[in-house]
C-alpha cells in the first residue's frame, strides 16, 4: 500500500497544503511557473511552505525577453526569485576545512553539499559553490538564477579569476584542484544564469547559510 503523501504549493492557483494528489493537481496543471512538492507528513509540508513564505512572496511573472549565451552577472532584485538557487560556505578556521551546499530558494531542499576540504577559505568555498550550481543547473537545462552572499565570489566568478592569498602548498593542494577545475569549466561553458547578491539586510540569513554564525 503506498504511503500517504502530503503536497505543498508554493505557487499555484491556490497555495497551501493538499492531501491528495488530484487536490495538488488542479492547482498546478497549466499554470506558469508552478512549485510544488511532496512530503511525507503534513508537517514538513507546513514547515517548508512557511519556510517559503518568510524568506518572501512570490514575485510576478517577468515579462520573457531574449538573452544571449553570456556570462551575467547582475546585482539583487528588490524581491527573492523563489524558484532560484541558494549557495553559501562554511570554514572552521581561516584557512580551514570549508564545506558548501546549494539549496532551492523556495523549498530549502539540498541540491548539492560538498564534504569538509581541509585548508581553503570562505571565499573560495563561496565561489566554488557558485560554480557547482551553474554546473548543476546547466546538466539540468535551467536558466534560474543564482544567489550567494559573497560579492568577492561573485567578482571571481565574473572575471574568471580567484584572487586570494591563500598560498598554495602540500596543505591546500585539493582545494586549489577544485579551483582549477572550476576555472576550467567558466573558461569552456557558457551560461545564461543570473547570479544575484542575497540582500541579507532585508531577507536575512541566505536558505543555504550553515548556521553557526
Amino acid at each position: 500500500m503506498a504511503s500517504k503523501k502530503y503536497y505543498a504549493v508554493f505557487k499555484g492557483r491556490k497555495t497551501g497544503i493538499f492531501s491528495t494528489w488530484q487536490e495538488c493537481e488542479e492547482q498546478i496543471t497549466g499554470f506558469s511557473g508552478a512549485l510544488y512538492k511532496s512530503f511525507k507528513t503534513r508537517g514538513e509540508a507546513e514547515e517548508a511552505l512557511e519556510a517559503a513564505r518568510q524568506t518572501s512572496v512570490f514575485p510576478k511573472e517577468p515579462e520573457k525577453k531574449k538573452r544571449k549565451p553570456t556570462k551575467t552577472i547582475t546585482s539583487s532584485t528588490d524581491v527573492v526569485i523563489m524558484d532560484s538557487v541558494c549557495v553559501d560556505a562554511a570554514c572552521s578556521g581561516n584557512p580551514g576545512a570549508v564545506e558548501y551546499k546549494g539549496v532551492h530558494t523556495a523549498t530549502h531542499e539540498v541540491l548539492f553539499q560538498k564534504r569538509p576540504i581541509p585548508h581553503g577559505t570562505n571565499n573560495i568555498g563561496e565561489f566554488l559553490a557558485i560554480v557547482h550550481a551553474l554546473a548543476y543547473l546547466k546538466n539540468q537545462e535551467k536558466d534560474i538564477p543564482i544567489y550567494s552572499d559573497s560579492e568577492t565570489a561573485i567578482l571571481w566568478v565574473k572575471n574568471r579569476k580567484v584572487k586570494t592569498k591563500l598560498k598554495r602548498n602540500e596543505d591546500s593542494e585539493e582545494i586549489f584542484n577544485l579551483v582549477d577545475r572550476a576555472l576550467t569549466w567558466l573558461e569552456n561553458n557558457d551560461y545564461t544564469n543570473p547570479i544575484l547578491k542575497w540582500n541579507t539586510a532585508a531577507w536575512g540569513e541566505i536558505p543555504a547559510d550553515f548556521g553557526r554564525k
